[in-house]
């Protein structure tokens, strides 16, 4: 259960990141460092708990590495995905007014389905290869670093190519935008896809490369 708990708080923070960042009026050309810094500190925070996926993508690749068991794949997903509804709710009661003025000026994001299953397969990918590198394998072990290389892998995937998918690279974060107004609900299905076949396509790259480790 602390392990639930933890995923929980930590994807909260994440969306909640998200949404307070992103939301007009919100932090600009600012956002994805605030959204990096928010994933790092929360993996620093809870990583030695849960091992600080938060992102059910992650969560698949971990597990298919080897290195989160079975049973917990599913209460993991559940609890990242509860905490992005929460999240999702306290920055609406947050930005009460705020938000219906800026879905009234820009309304909900609806990428174009190729370049943005192109762009989520790749920054999802990288970000879940950092992650089994950096926090799963024998070669760094016991480092200091991983939570900021975790949190700039998602500040650089953000800046990149933002504009393209909206920078997502998470099923739970999905959800929030979604939730949220920033994204339509159509588009859920693209981040879906993209981001759970990235985990699990990293899975095999870090197994490839890696070997059992």
């Amino acid at each position: 259960m602390k392990k639930y708990l933890v995923e929980f708080i930590g994807t909260f923070f994440l969306v909640f990141t998200v949404g307070m960042t992103v939301m007009a009026p919100g932090a600009g050309s600012f956002a994805p460092l605030a959204i990096g810094s928010a994933l790092a500190v929360m993996i620093f925070a809870g990583g030695h708990v849960s091992g600080g996926h938060f992102n059910p993508a992650v969560t698949l690749g971990v597990w298919l590495r080897g290195k989160c068991p079975a049973a917990d794949v599913v209460p993991y997903m559940i609890s990242q995905a509860a905490a992005a509804l929460v999240a999702s709710a306290a920055v609406k009661a947050l930005k009460t007014g705020l938000v219906a003025k800026a879905a009234a000026l820009s309304g909900a994001m609806t990428p174009e389905v190729a370049p943005a299953l192109l762009a989520e397969f790749i920054f999802t990918f990288a970000l879940v290869w950092v992650v089994l590198n950096v926090a799963t394998a024998k070669g760094t072990s016991g480092n200091s670093f991983y939570g900021l290389a975790i949190g700039f892998t998602v500040l650089t995937g953000a800046y990149a190519v933002g504009g393209v998918s909206g920078g997502v690279f998470n099923p739970a974060v999905a959800v929030g935008v979604c939730t949220m107004g920033l994204v339509s609900w159509s588009s859920l299905w693209i981040y879906l896809v993209a981001n759970f076949a990235a985990g699990a396509v990293a899975a095999l790259a870090y197994q490839v490369v890696n070997g059992a480790d």
